[in-house]
């Protein structure tokens, strides 16, 4: 699998970023042939955070086997500094190791929610804390919501995040004033050399609200391999991207992986034209899940 460089962490991290969020609600024998799955594609970096229920206990028994193969993230989600501590080393626990490459705060996408995190007594100390006492090796930030790329470019200003985890499709791509925030954040990161990731890659829209949701995932994806060849393809075309982070859904997986592998075959323009002609294609964040 294709490799991009992580920023300043000088990570080599596949360009695939495995998306514990799939093993929340997952026995552990579907998240092992997940993650067996993932690790014989090349994917070598793996994402997860405290509040996706169950993944972090999932991850935990390969640890053991895989722990210095891979770039372990987490994040937290809570707000005050003496909670998010607790919390890290809590993930620490059920990750069963003694150390994170990136620890995260996590769902920061306004910037009411910015000012909670750096405050005296935010978060952000505590993950602080959690660099200088030698459990994690790099600080980021993550968030979702049209307010993300504004928002992440001024937490950057406001403190030197390791990496940054934001949304980016193609539909959000043709929001003149979400790239220009994007575009933004792009020049932020590479001023400051830091690492840019992204989410809801493979998004189609919100559920519609009398469907049944046939995948975990809080956003509809999509689900045929032509597009997400697409939606891969043309997120993956911005050579500032060093990642982007798998759909929250173990069957999904497979799809994405095949996308990666086809890339050559799909051009930026080509990935548009069938990303264009996909029906009821919008924001996943017109409504954020409470």
């Amino acid at each position: 699998m294709q490799q991009r460089r992580l920023g300043r962490t000088g990570h080599q991290s596949s360009v695939l970023i495995y998306g514990a969020a799939a093993l929340a609600e997952v026995d552990q024998d579907t998240a092992d042939a997940s993650v067996q799955l993932a690790l014989d594609a090349g994917i070598n970096h793996f994402d997860v955070a405290a509040s996706y229920g169950d993944a972090e206990l999932r991850l935990g028994p390969w640890m053991g086997r895989i722990r210095d193969r891979i770039f372990l993230a987490t994040k937290t989600g809570l707000r005050d500094r003496d909670d998010a501590w607790a919390q890290v080393n809590r993930s620490l626990e059920r990750l069963e190791t003694d150390r994170l490459d990136l620890i995260q705060v996590h769902a920061v996408g306004d910037p009411e929610e910015l000012d909670l995190v750096t405050r005296p007594g935010g978060s952000l100390e505590a993950v602080v804390r959690a660099r200088d006492e030698g459990l994690a090796t790099a600080i980021g930030i993550t968030g979702h919501g049209h307010q993300a790329p504004a928002t992440h470019t001024e937490a950057l200003r406001r403190f030197p995040f390791d990496t940054v985890l934001t949304p980016l499709n193609w539909v959000l791509g043709q929001d003149p004033a979400y790239v220009a925030d994007y575009q933004a954040l792009v020049a932020e990161v590479q001023a400051q050399d830091a690492g840019l990731m992204i989410i809801k890659a493979a998004s189609r829209r919100n559920w519609p609200s009398q469907a049944t949701h046939a995948y975990t995932t809080w956003y509809e994806p999509f689900d045929d391999q032509e597009r997400i060849d697409a939606a891969v393809a043309w997120v993956l075309s911005h050579p500032e991207v060093t990642g982007i982070a798998t759909p929250g859904d173990v069957r999904l997986l497979p799809l994405v992986v095949e996308a990666e592998r086809r890339l050559a075959r799909t051009s930026p323009a080509a990935a548009g034209e069938v990303l264009a002609q996909a029906g009821d294609y919008s924001s996943p964040f017109l409504r954020m899940p409470i």
